[in-house]
C-alpha cells in the first residue's frame, strides 16, 4: 500500500509542478473558471475546488481523492487552443482513444446506475435534483432525462427507464463530442464513476 500510496503522491506532484507553470488568466473564459488569488477555482459536481501551484484543496481546505486531483490538473493542462464546436451528445464508447475503458464505463457506471437504482425512481430524482441536475433543452423517450454540469465546459446527460414487469433498468450515461477536447479518455471514465458515487451517496443504495 506504501508503494501505491507513493506512486499518487509523485504523479501529484508532477501535475502540481506543470500546473505552477500554468497562467489561469489565459484559461478564465476558455474553461469558464475563476481566478483567486494565486490560485484558480473550479466547480467539479458543484464543489468548488481551488488549484495552485501549492497543490489542490477542497472547500474545507483538505486535498481532495486522487481521481478528483487529477480530473481538475488535466482539465486545466489539456485545454484546447480553439473553442471546439462539437455539442452532439455520444456514448462513451464514441469518444476518441475510449475504446479499452468501454467495458469499465459501461458496467461500473451505467450499469452501476441502472441496477443501485432500480425500482428506485423517485430516489434517482432527489439525487439528481440534490445534484443540481437540470431538463435537457430536448425531448427524449425516457422515464428520466437529466443534465448534469460535471465541469463548466464538460456537461453529462444521463437517460434512464426503471425497471418493469418485462425488462430491467437501464442507464446510458452521454457527452457532448467535444468533452474529448477537454479530457482523456481515463479522465472522462472517472468523471462519470464519480456521477455514480455521488448520486449513490445523495441517495443511499
Amino acid at each position: 500500500m506504501a508503494g501505491k500510496l507513493s506512486v499518487f503522491e509523485n504523479t501529484y506532484d508532477e501535475y502540481i509542478a506543470q500546473i505552477a507553470r500554468v497562467d489561469f488568466r489565459s484559461l478564465e473564459e476558455k474553461l469558464m473558471v475563476r481566478t483567486e488569488g494565486a490560485g484558480v477555482i473550479i466547480p467539479l459536481f458543484r464543489i468548488s475546488y481551488e488549484v495552485s501551484k501549492r497543490g489542490i484543496v477542497d472547500p474545507s481546505g483538505k486535498k481532495p481523492s486522487f481521481d478528483i486531483c487529477v480530473i481538475l490538473c488535466k482539465y486545466l493542462l489539456l485545454c484546447p487552443d480553439v473553442y471546439p464546436t462539437q455539442n452532439d451528445w455520444v456514448s462513451f464508447r464514441d469518444l476518441k482513444d475510449a475504446g479499452p475503458l468501454t467495458t469499465y464505463f459501461s458496467h461500473d457506471v451505467e450499469r452501476a446506475i441502472a441496477q443501485g437504482f432500480s425500482g428506485r425512481l423517485d430516489d434517482l430524482k432527489e439525487a439528481s435534483k440534490a445534484l443540481a441536475g437540470y431538463p435537457p433543452d430536448i425531448e427524449l423517450p425516457y422515464e428520466l432525462a437529466i443534465q448534469f454540469d460535471s465541469l463548466p465546459r464538460i456537461p453529462i446527460l444521463m437517460l434512464y427507464n426503471d425497471a418493469d414487469d418485462e425488462f430491467p433498468a437501464t442507464c446510458s450515461v452521454l457527452f457532448e463530442r467535444r468533452a474529448e477536447r477537454y479530457l482523456d479518455p481515463e479522465c472522462l471514465a472517472m468523471v462519470g464513476a464519480l456521477l455514480f458515487t455521488t448520486l449513490k451517496k445523495l441517495g443511499p443504495i
